[in-house]
């Protein structure tokens, strides 16, 4: 029994399905199915089981579950211990837009500034909270998340919008994979207009929605002042609908002061900086030259 058959084991129980677990651990399906294998073996109980379309635990997996946790959390703390020592790399994730165009910006610039590797990668709302416990990930940008050792602090106001081009579709959504996140802003909009799945279409980037939306093909969801290029040109317009303009707040979730990293508590005292706003407001924009950092190593951690 090791702590990688236990991670598996723990993000299989509690995210669902093997699939989500691989992504939220950044790591292929085989990895964990073979994980998990190996500690049903040892335990000589298949753990968990599927049923419809998730897996649940058996009652030898619930036994082991909460046990499971706490052995991975401990096992998260002392890497952690000596990850602080050297205070030299931070994991963040993000949610929909803000991982598609804000995090990779808001890392480079933090890495370049403390001469660091950070790493940053695309999670939805329901991964956040056992990302950051079991610290996989040091913070996390996207919608307020609660749960026990987190804490979540504003750090930008923005509204989200209908856009399409002016002669174009009013029939068919075009929308990014953010639809598949439940708690997503896309689909509690689409949820409050009713969308049947017949008018949606899904991209596989909010790019690539105003993209098919500039060509006529339909309306998309759409972070006002991400599409400000596009608005301005006017090859995309605000498209009235009785659910928008949608007024929304971007979070900072990270483990309690007392919990999380010192290089954690740091990124959020930068996220609060005039040159974090305005890379969150205009990713494409780059900073003032006095501001910037020569990089010494970024790399950029896709999961």
């Amino acid at each position: 029994m090791t702590l990688t058959q236990l991670s598996a084991f723990v993000f299989v129980g509690r995210l669902g399905s093997v699939k989500a677990a691989a992504k939220a651990l950044g790591v292929s399906e085989p990895a964990i199915s073979q994980a998990l294998g190996a500690l049903r073996v040892h335990m000589g109980d298949p753990l968990v089981v599927r049923s419809g379309d998730r897996m649940t635990l058996t009652e030898g997996g619930r036994r082991l579950f909460s046990i499971a946790a706490q052995m991975v959390a401990l096992g998260a703390e002392a890497e952690s211990a000596v990850r602080t020592v050297r205070a030299d790399r931070l994991h963040l994730v993000a949610t929909g837009a803000i991982a598609e165009f804000v995090a990779s910006s808001l890392t480079d610039v933090f890495g370049r500034r403390r001469a660091m590797e950070t790493t940053c990668g695309e999670a939805v709302t329901e991964e956040i909270p056992l990302l950051l416990t079991s610290r996989v990930a040091d913070v996390a940008l996207g919608p307020r998340v609660t749960g026990e050792r987190l804490t979540s602090q504003p750090v930008l106001r923005c509204r989200l919008l209908a856009v399409g081009s002016p002669t174009g579709s009013r029939d068919t959504w075009l929308v990014d994979p953010s639809i598949e996140d439940p708690a997503s802003d896309v689909s509690h909009l689409l949820r409050r207009l009713r969308v049947p799945e017949s008018r949606i279409r899904v991209f596989p980037s909010q790019a690539a929605t105003w993209d098919a939306a500039t060509a006529g093909d339909g309306i998309a969801p759409a972070i006002g002042h991400l599409a400000t290029r596009h608005l301005r040109r006017g090859d995309l317009t605000v498209v009235e609908t009785p659910a928008t303009p949608v007024d929304l707040t971007w979070y900072a979730t990270a483990l309690d002061p007392t919990s999380r990293s010192p290089l954690a508590g740091t990124f959020l005292d930068f996220l609060s900086t005039p040159t974090a706003t305005q890379l969150m407001h205009s990713p494409g924009a780059g900073v003032p030259r006095a501001r910037f950092r020569p990089a010494v190593h970024v790399s950029i951690w896709s999961k």
